[in-house]
């Protein structure tokens, strides 16, 4: 599909995950590799970046004027899509999945798609979890809440000390930033980093790595256009979990 103007479709069905969670269903599939990203345009708001959740849906987590509006949007309006955008996982053999929150949407092809995969399902609490009942009929899964509400009390992280990491092949990771740099260190100290994968989310403007405003430190990559998706072992020392940036890129630790 072109960079340029975005494709217009029309919002078909609306699901809420979860209480600050919607998935937004319309009208045409588009072709992409699980953790690939689009713009999603909505006129006179913004465009921001969302994964495809699935081939023809997003999922939204109210958190800003536009995701705001998104959730509002009704079956049969329409929005704007450009892309897909990035790279996707690179994805074989035996997997593991750790998402936290609404980290849960760029994996969640790989469990429902993918027939060999163990899903580790972390949020704060048992009404956060999306996705639960749908990956729970598609593959093996795992349950951590950070007040205990339902499966492991704790960190989704907590989770990987029940997992024998050496029996999988590939391990892909989405989330909060400090969850990442948790589970990250976890995998270094487990000496398990070099097959995993990281799926990051920054503040985009444009989508094709131009206007600079996802690079990261220390080597300056743009999360458009060199990820979102990263091996494991490219972020060791990267920012990752150490500060945010705001809509201008300035540091806010």
């Amino acid at each position: 599909m072109s960079d340029g103007m975005p494709v217009v479709v029309t919002i078909t069905k609306k699901v809420k995950e979860s209480p600050g969670v919607t998935t937004i269903f319309f009208d045409r599939s588009f072709a992409s590799d699980p953790g690939q990203f689009v713009m999603v345009w909505l006129a006179g708001i913004d465009e921001i970046p969302m994964a495809l959740s699935y081939p023809n849906a997003i999922t939204v987590q109210r958190v800003g004027d536009a995701t705001s509006r998104l959730i509002n949007l009704e079956p049969g309006e329409k929005i704007g899509i450009r892309g897909p955008f990035g790279n996707g996982f690179s994805l074989k053999g035996k997997i593991l999945a750790i998402a936290g929150g609404v980290g849960a949407a760029p994996l969640l092809r790989i469990g429902l798609e993918f027939p060999d995969v163990t899903f580790l399902l972390g949020a704060r609490n048992s009404d956060e979890l999306i996705f639960k009942d749908n990956l729970s009929r598609k593959c093996r899964i795992h349950i951590a809440t950070d007040d205990g509400s339902a499966g492991y009390h704790g960190y989704v992280a907590g989770l990987l000390d029940e997992i024998a990491l050496e029996e999988y092949d590939t391990i892909v990771v989405c989330g909060p930033d400090p969850m990442m740099r948790s589970v990250l260190s976890t995998l270094q100290i487990r000496n398990s980093v070099e097959k995993s994968q990281f799926s990051l989310h920054r503040y985009m403007k444009c989508g094709v790595g131009v206007c600079g405003s996802c690079c990261m430190d220390p080597d300056g990559v743009c999360v458009c256009k060199d990820g979102p998706v990263f091996p494991g072992l490219s972020l060791i020392s990267s920012e990752l979990g150490k500060y945010h940036r705001n809509g201008a890129g300035l540091k806010e630790r």
